[in-house]
């Protein structure tokens, strides 16, 4: 046996932890770039950070992205970044936010243009210098894009979503706040919680799975299991409430897991969960850890079948029971936390053939725990419609 294991070399972790940002700023730049989320919540949920870094004489420019993060929006951004000379970036929001700062942080010191590093339909050219100091700070409790070394980017031009990727990118400080996470709407904490699980759950399958990463894997499911329902039905209840601290702990355990299944996805891969998600939110409008979500169960029972079949006596087998009695009926808790079907963001039958392509062509599928094959992944998705 033999394995690497790389995480970000410091965490912050606790209730009220953004505070210390005015301790940590100064000693990564004096120029920072923000990039931060467009809505509402985002701008309203930033502006404690700003007032951080003008209280420490720290000048900043402010980066909205708009949504899922794109190819052209971290172009934008890289160029903001330079015109204004920042030495720093800090992400600040959910997975989109992170992903496009730490893409920007890679080429603000690497140069070039995004598709020069980026697999599939870039060059594919390795990072080969330190990112610009990137500090992480999210505000949603899924992705775990605090702890990783890629940022997933969608190409409108091609209809798919690819990563650029290298041990360069992981973050030098990932701060994590859980109360940055507490007024989350219901849709947003499944969703993301969902994502968690499906890092988790894929890692664990993994065919780079290591044990680290199970022990890893196994806490943040203990964790989903025991926090995500409570999250996504109460985790926005006021501080009166008597059951408050039920809240907190689920939001804690929320962010723990997403944490987690960061570091697992980056020291093992993921699966055809993710495989499928990609190209399924390069072409249509939909958020990411929905469409894991709406795949998962599927991926499950047919990845479990197939190894049964076709990896007799493989270790990978007796790992799907533990799934089921950590996490019990994966489906039945995608139709609790009201996690739509693939029909509902446009998704035809007559789109599978495309859609399982750029799968087979996806990094993430070479996780996978057994090579699966065309109406394996069509009935996946056709279960998932």
């Amino acid at each position: 046996m033999d394995f690497e294991f790389t995480t970000v070399p410091r965490i912050l972790f606790g209730p009220g932890r953004l505070k210390e940002i005015r301790a940590i700023v100064p000693e990564l730049g004096k120029r920072a770039l923000v990039v931060c989320g467009s809505s509402v919540r985002a701008v309203e949920c930033v502006q404690p950070l700003f007032g951080a870094l003008t209280n420490v004489g720290v000048e900043y420019t402010a980066f909205a992205t708009q949504g899922e993060p794109t190819i052209d929006e971290v172009r934008a951004g890289t160029e903001q970044a330079r015109a204004g000379q920042s030495d720093l970036v800090i992400g600040f929001g959910g997975g989109s936010a992170l992903d496009t700062g730490k893409a920007i942080a890679a080429l603000l010191t690497n140069g070039g243009d995004p598709l020069d590093y980026i697999e599939v339909i870039g060059k594919g050219e390795p990072l080969t210098k330190p990112s610009a100091p990137y500090i992480a700070i999210p505000t949603t409790a899924g992705t775990g894009s605090e702890v990783t070394r890629n940022a997933v980017l969608g190409s409108p031009e091609h209809r798919v979503k690819v990563s650029l990727r290298s041990p360069h990118m992981l973050p030098r400080v990932a701060l994590v706040d859980p109360e940055l996470t507490y007024n989350l709407p219901p849709d947003v904490t499944a969703a993301t919680g969902l994502d968690t699980l499906t890092q988790l759950i894929e890692a664990f399958v993994s065919v780079k799975a290591n044990p680290m990463t199970d022990a890893i894997c196994r806490e943040g499911m203990h964790r989903v299991a025991r926090s995500l329902r409570r999250a996504v039905e109460e985790g926005d209840s006021p501080p009166w409430r008597e059951n408050w601290q039920a809240i907190v702990t689920a939001r804690e355990d929320m962010c723990v897991a997403g944490m987690l299944s960061g570091m697992a996805l980056t020291n093992a891969a993921l699966g055809a969960a993710h495989g499928l998600s990609g190209p399924l939110g390069g072409m249509f409008d939909a958020p990411h850890g929905a469409l894991c979500a709406a795949v998962l169960p599927y991926v499950v029972e047919v990845n479990e079948r197939a190894a049964k079949q076709r990896l007799v006596g493989s270790p990978v087998i007796p790992r799907f029971e533990q799934i089921r009695r950590a996490m019990g009926d994966l489906g039945e808790l995608v139709q609790a936390l009201k996690i739509p079907p693939l029909r509902d963001y446009g998704v035809m039958r007559e789109n599978f053939p495309e859609i399982i392509e750029k799968a087979k062509a996806s990094n993430s599928m070479k996780g996978n725990p057994v090579v699966l094959e065309d109406d394996e992944l069509r009935e996946i998705l056709e279960r998932a419609r």
